[in-house]
């Protein structure tokens, strides 16, 4: 149940980032509540916030190292992305930290932008962590 609902929620969020280039505090931290909540009824609260704790971390670094890079809206969405991979073991919360900026890079280059939302990326690494995690 957890992985179809945060994968309905990514999907929302990416197509909200991709028309809007913002991701809102209604769409984000819901999904990271929910995440926890499920998180800690399932046996994983711990896994969960540590997860999210560092992934924020990582990104509320980058946001204030460059906040034109980096918006608050990929902070806030590191927390629940971070909840949901932490909970599948540190290799799929690495797997999606790394992938999301390697994919973000990727498209800009290979698309000639000079700015990609970060959320489509930080959505589609989370999943496709979450999927070798599943294999």
């Amino acid at each position: 149940m957890l992985i179809g609902v945060a994968l309905l929620w990514m999907v929302v969020l990416t197509g909200y980032d991709v028309g809007q280039r913002r991701l809102p505090n209604w769409l984000t931290l819901p999904g990271f509540v929910a995440i926890m909540a499920i998180a800690a009824g399932s046996g994983h609260g711990r896994a969960a916030a540590v997860g999210a704790g560092l992934l924020a971390a990582v990104y509320l670094l980058a946001h204030v190292a460059a906040p034109a890079a980096m918006g608050a809206g990929d902070v806030k969405l590191a927390l629940g992305l971070g909840a949901l991979t932490g909970c599948f073991g540190g290799h799929v919360w690495l797997l999606a930290a790394i992938g999301a900026p390697l994919l973000t890079a990727a498209i800009g280059v290979v698309g000639g932008h000079r700015t990609v939302p970060h959320g489509p990326s930080m959505c589609a690494a989370s999943a496709a962590a979450l999927g070798l995690a599943l294999l």
